[in-house]
């Protein structure tokens, strides 16, 4: 059948078992608790040298200086894009496409019809042709010829 000292043996292992989990559990809290404080402390370090960098590039200084502007109150409309309002623009641009499709000129000629309704509704901007310059930046030498070779045309021997 065993020992008779076996019992009393047995129940001491189950609590040397219960001590060492207990003792292995306080270490855990006491590493969590300690990595939590040097998380703390290097957060606070990196707030405080966002607020240096926020002071460095503070502008409010410059503000008596400049034009006081009024605001005007321009109706803002923050379209929220959730479930129900996608699938009412993805009808209305579908029926948009519909029409477009079958409209008589697009069908004719789509690239003009696009390069139609463009002009109509975008605003023209117009570029200037900048002076070509070469890679250095200066102007190409053939320019300056030319204009050295502007000066008297005929002359006369």
């Amino acid at each position: 059948m065993g020992k008779p000292g076996s019992r009393s043996e047995s129940s001491t292992k189950a609590d040397l078992k219960f001590e060492k989990k207990l003792e292995f559990y306080a270490k855990v809290r006491d590493t969590v608790s300690g990595l939590g404080a040097q998380k703390a402390i290097v957060k606070k370090k990196k707030l405080r040298s966002r607020q240096k960098k926020l002071k460095a590039y503070d502008l409010s200084s410059f503000s008596e200086f400049l034009p006081e502007l009024k605001a005007k109150k321009q109706p803002t409309s923050e379209f929220k894009l959730n479930c129900k309002s996608k699938k009412t623009l993805i009808l209305k641009e579908g029926k948009q496409l519909a029409t477009v499709l079958e409209h008589p000129a697009f069908k004719s000629d789509p690239l003009a019809a696009i390069q139609q309704h463009l002009e109509r509704t975008q605003p023209v901007i117009e570029v200037k042709p900048e002076k070509r310059k070469n890679k250095s930046g200066s102007k190409k030498r053939k320019d300056r010829e030319l204009k050295a070779s502007a000066g008297p045309q005929s002359m006369d021997m």
